[in-house]
């Protein structure tokens, strides 16, 4: 049985690791979103589609890249959880 510390622990323990999973690729879209809006802003050219589509392909690049990485880390926060501590 689990008590309020331990219960805290895993929880704080899972969303650092969320957030360290999600890390990579979020910063990607950030990146790229901010190249585009740069140029956008240069070119005066304010449509959409231009604006999204890059990002959505850059994400994806970038978890393709980052899935071997990914992998591991979730790999040693599932034996951690399993061994108990």
């Amino acid at each position: 049985m689990l008590d309020q510390a331990q219960a805290l622990d895993i929880g704080r323990e899972a969303l650092l690791t969320a957030l360290i999973v999600a890390a990579p690729i979020l910063g990607t879209g950030i990146v790229v979103g901010l190249a585009i809006s740069l140029f956008q802003t240069i070119t005066q050219l304010q449509d959409q589609t231009f604006s999204i589509v890059p990002k959505i392909v850059a994400m994806l690049g970038a978890a393709v890249f980052f899935i071997p990485w990914i992998a591991g880390r979730l790999l040693e926060y599932s034996q951690l959880m399993f061994a108990g501590g």
